[in-house]
């Protein structure tokens, strides 16, 4: 979109319309900022997390924390997949600091919910706004997250309008998390609001059944179902029933379950990324992420060999000598890619327009912290061995990568917060992910090194 390195869009983001946590952790600025050589890659991490949600203090208390450095050319975009992370990862840490920034964050996802500029169904959008900046073709954007006529500043500017079921999926699973942490009833009956959105926008009588992805900016909805989404699903609709005592769910669970068991592929012991038309499986490319949340939802030992293709099938080293790496001279990390596409990329050409060429063997961090916590969860023989290593290098790429980056203008601390991808890499799916210190990677970093499981029910 800008000529550099930016994330460009994820699968949460296919449907726009167009184009410390604390004092007790880390605080994230002036002189309360922690030197990465004496605090834990664990504390440095939350520091990058308070850090994206501080980074914009003239805007108001109301906020969510900025999904990317701004090198990433988002400005300062808010993912709500990213902010539900963050929720759960400052839930993870078990300290009244992150608890306290645990309720804020959820608490400006339902402003969100309550203050849609154009809804009011329960729905998120993929992304918001949460600091002023000037967009590209010069236009002043002088709002926080909570815009001058009290609405939720949607992120129009990149397209970011529609509302995906898992990004909502998410959202509802930090909401439960703090329902069932807090005991306060905002917070169930704003995942209870999200459950009901997706149950009447997203169930469809398509043979694969399931739920579909959701609407587009437009508000149109669109007929093709994710195994990711559906995963989440399974997660947030059996949080609901325990919550809520109200059977419903575990029905609507029950529907999210079959669909993810239709997407098995037990030759080679491997989940496939969902369908188009709810009537044909879509064989390729394979993503790493079915494989991992998967387990992570299920604990299926029936499904479970599914970590193994993904830890075989996927795994990538990159190093300076790697054809398009951007690994500096003299280091190395292990993890594994995207999609079994990413492994095939054309090296000859940039991932999208204005855009760098992929590295085959980039490490796609988020999902190497996937891996490592699933590969934790399972517990089989040698699993936390390769769940350290996958954790080792994720904490080098913490010291390491991603130097010399902002948030809202504001230098990132040494050492703190995980960059979303080693080198540029293409995930087969029409976007990239690229070396920026990123929201999500490293809340997921950090619940594989708590080994707390988001999606268990």
């Amino acid at each position: 979109m800008t000529g550099s390195q930016g994330p460009a869009f994820s699968r949460r983001a296919l449907i726009g319309t167009g184009l410390g946590v604390g004092a007790a952790v880390l605080t994230a600025g002036g002189s309360g900022v922690v030197q990465a050589a004496t605090a834990s890659p664990e504390r440095r991490a939350y520091a990058f997390l308070a850090a994206a949600m501080d980074a914009y203090p003239q805007a108001g208390t109301v906020r969510l924390a900025q999904s990317y450095t701004d090198q990433a050319g988002l400005f300062s975009t808010a993912f709500t997949y990213d902010n539900a992370l963050a929720v759960l990862a400052a839930l993870a840490s078990r300290t009244a600091d992150g608890l306290s920034r645990a309720v804020a964050l959820g608490d400006a996802l339902l402003y969100a919910q309550s203050h849609d500029p154009a809804y009011d169904d329960g729905r998120l959008r993929q992304a918001y706004n949460v600091g002023p900046y000037t967009f590209y073709d010069g236009s002043p954007q002088p709002d926080g997250f909570v815009r001058a006529d009290g609405t939720a500043n949607v992120g129009t500017q990149f397209g970011f309008t529609g509302t995906a079921v898992g990004d909502m999926a998410w959202a509802g699973i930090a909401l439960a998390a703090l329902a069932k942490r807090t005991g306060r009833d905002r917070f169930l009956q704003g995942a209870v609001r999200i459950g009901g959105w997706i149950d009447r926008v997203g169930r469809t009588d398509q043979p694969l059944g399931g739920y579909t992805f959701g609407v587009n900016g437009a508000d149109e909805r669109l007929p093709f179902s994710s195994t990711e989404h559906n995963t989440d699903l399974i997660c947030l609709f059996g949080r609901l029933a325990r919550l809520t005592g109200d059977r419903v769910w575990w029905e609507r669970r029950a529907r999210a379950v079959a669909f993810v068991e239709a997407m098995w592929e037990p030759s080679g012991g491997f989940f496939y990324t969902g369908t188009n038309d709810g009537v044909t499986v879509n064989r390729s490319p394979v993503p790493e992420d079915t494989q991992t949340w998967t387990h992570l939802a299920l604990s299926s030992r029936t499904h479970s060999r599914s970590l193994d293709w993904a830890r075989t099938e996927l795994a990538v080293l990159d190093s300076a000598d790697r054809r398009n790496s951007t690994v500096p001279a003299g280091q190395s990390y292990e993890g594994v890619t995207f999609s079994s596409a990413s492994l095939l990329a054309n090296e000859d050409a940039p991932i999208a327009d204005g855009q760098p060429r992929p590295d085959r063997n980039g490490v796609w961090f988020e999902g190497t912290a996937h891996l490592a916590l699933a590969l934790r969860d399972r517990h089989s023989p040698g699993d936390e061995a390769r769940a350290r290593r996958l954790l080792s290098s994720l904490e080098r790429a913490q010291d390491l990568l991603g130097g010399g980056q902002t948030l809202g203008g504001t230098p990132v601390a040494a050492g703190s917060g995980v960059v979303s991808a080693s080198s540029p890499l293409d995930t087969g799916f029409g976007f990239g992910y690229y070396p920026y210190r990123h929201t999500g990677a490293t809340a997921w970093y950090l619940l594989a090194a708590a080994r707390a499981n988001p999606l268990r029910a």
